[in-house]
């Protein structure tokens, strides 16, 4: 697979810019530190499944402080439809009992100090310091895996190998939003078991050799707007 040049680069993330000039994350949150429960209770499910768990939550929950007071019971009578939801609301608890030992409260930005924290690997750890603080990082989940692959933008064999590809590839001045274009790419037009060639902005670029002609049975889609409660902008 022939790699994608510096200009091809550019170019790549210069049309999912235009399609979308201010991606914002999926999942709702207030302040970095519901952020980081978020992005933890996404794990293996949907943003919307999420937001509709949280939107009760974080009303009454904006600290660690507030919920280490609800307590694990609490919280698991808020979040019991995400899927592991028991060792969730364990993780999170712990973690917040963390940041207020150890950190005041306040979510550290830091990638080590987050990886410290139960339930928060380096995706996790990588989302929240790109949402929350505007750092340049980007968050490997399937999508994006996928999409890196697939395209040859990035291609690599984990998802450790694909991020240090795509640091690599993407220009800098594309970094602080490279991730959510890259993750509501392969959400909407770039998806798992039959990407939407006909519609994709970038599909000239791609080295996709299985290219689809035609549309799936469902109607076709396009890249989604993203949409918010909240996002860190430049």
């Amino acid at each position: 697979m022939k790699k994608f040049s510096a200009a091809e680069a550019e170019e790549f993330f210069a049309r999912l810019k235009k399609l979308d000039p201010e991606p914002k994350t999926e999942l709702n949150y207030v302040n970095p530190y519901t952020l980081v429960v978020a992005v933890a209770l996404s794990a293996q499910a949907t943003d919307k499944g999420v937001n509709k768990a949280t939107e009760a939550l974080f009303k009454k929950v904006k600290t660690p402080e507030a919920m280490l007071a609800l307590g694990e019971a609490g919280l698991i009578e808020h979040i019991k439809t995400i899927g592991l939801y028991r060792g969730k609301a364990k993780n999170v608890i712990t973690a917040a009992t963390i940041l207020v030992e150890k950190h005041g409260g306040q979510v550290p930005k830091d990638r080590a100090a987050l990886e410290e924290l139960p339930g928060v690997g380096r995706k996790t750890a990588n989302v929240v310091l790109n949402v929350a603080f505007g750092e340049p990082t980007i968050a490997v989940d399937t999508h994006i895996f996928r999409v890196s692959n697939r395209t040859g933008l990035a291609p690599g064999k984990d998802v450790l190998a694909v991020e240090f590809a795509l640091e690599k590839i993407v220009p800098a001045h594309y970094k602080s939003r490279a991730h959510h274009w890259l993750i509501l790419h392969g959400r909407y037009t770039c998806i798992a078991r039959k990407p939407l060639c006909p519609t994709c902005v970038v599909r000239d670029l791609c080295r996709f050799k299985e290219k689809t002609r035609e549309f799936p049975d469902e109607k076709p889609k396009t890249l989604k707007k993203s949409s918010g409660a909240k996002t860190a902008r430049r």
